[in-house]
């Protein structure tokens, strides 16, 4: 178990897209689902430095001391994600976010604008996708593990942010 790292933070946070339906109509798959679900992203985590600080249903809210390992991370996630062989007819599309900002830390979670501006990022991604904020793009643009590229897709307007975000 890795320490909550603090000052300057990278957050990935994590959500299954869709998942109220799958629940709906798939219950008793997605409880196995959700299951291999949580054992894959923690793993993918843990082994690069990150601490998992909170989840919410399906959706993880993990910290990391450099942005260079939230990618490898979520990358790891989303590759072992894909290739598991998930029970039919359930597929599995996971969306992430990753924005570094300061943020504060209260007991064992977190608080400050750097959750908002991921969680709205997070909001703004789809299935099988990775969005990085501007800030973490130019602390992990040149660390990026092998095979992984970045494709810039603009400036977008968050929900309830005034500063809009340049998106990767």
């Amino acid at each position: 178990m890795h320490e909550f790292p603090s000052g300057t933070i990278t957050f990935l946070f994590t959500d299954i897209q869709g998942s109220s339906r799958l629940w709906e109509e798939h219950p008793q798959a997605m409880s196995a689902v959700l299951l291999r679900h949580d054992i894959l992203l923690r793993q993918a985590i843990e082994e690069n430095s990150g601490v998992v600080f909170k989840t919410m249903g399906d959706a993880f809210c993990a910290a990391f001391s450099t942005a260079p390992h939230a990618i490898s991370a979520a990358l790891a996630a989303q590759r072992a994600l894909q290739s598991e062989a998930w029970p039919e007819p359930v597929v599995l599309w996971v969306r992430m976010a990753i924005h570094t900002g300061a943020a504060e830390t209260r007991e064992s979670d977190y608080f400050g604008p750097p959750l908002n501006r991921v969680a709205r990022l997070l909001s703004a991604g789809h299935g099988g996708q990775t969005l990085l904020s501007n800030v973490a793009y130019d602390l992990c643009a040149e660390y990026l593990p092998a095979g992984a590229a970045l494709v810039d897709l603009g400036a977008h307007t968050l929900r309830d942010l005034g500063r809009r975000e340049h998106v990767f």
